[in-house]
């Protein structure tokens, strides 16, 4: 991203004092509604490093490939963001992407857990 530019997470700051910290390493997300509008900024930016560190060792993928992913992201609303404990959340959100011209939505409650102080996405659940 430029400097000075949005964050696409829809935070409203910068992206170089909002997510950008996260996906160089120099910081950690200190909430579950952090690491999910990371991971969402990490889509739009195709990190796939990023994306398969702050993944659950349970669920991560064996790979991912979004350099052949041609969807273009749109926008994210968080919904909820639900903490019991101090090491479990939720976040439920939706966010708008378009294919080949034609728009989507992806409506996901996520499941996030907390281990040695790092929040890690678990799996999600899609929503109606």
């Amino acid at each position: 991203m430029k400097p000075g530019e949005l964050c696409s997470c829809g935070s409203g700051k910068p992206y170089a004092v909002c997510c950008g910290p996260l996906h160089s390493g120099e910081k950690t997300a200190s909430t579950a509604e952090a690491l999910m509008r990371s991971r969402y900024a990490a889509y739009v930016l195709k990190l796939e490093d990023y994306l398969r560190a702050t993944w659950h060792a349970s669920t991560r993928p064996s790979e991912l490939d979004l350099a052949a992913d041609d969807s273009k992201w749109l926008g994210l609303e968080v919904r909820a963001h639900v903490q019991p404990d101090e090491t479990h959340a939720t976040v439920e959100f939706v966010a708008r992407y378009r294919v080949a011209g034609r728009g989507h939505r992806l409506h996901e409650l996520s499941r996030f857990v907390r281990e040695d102080g790092r929040w890690f996405y678990v799996a999600g659940e899609f929503l109606a």
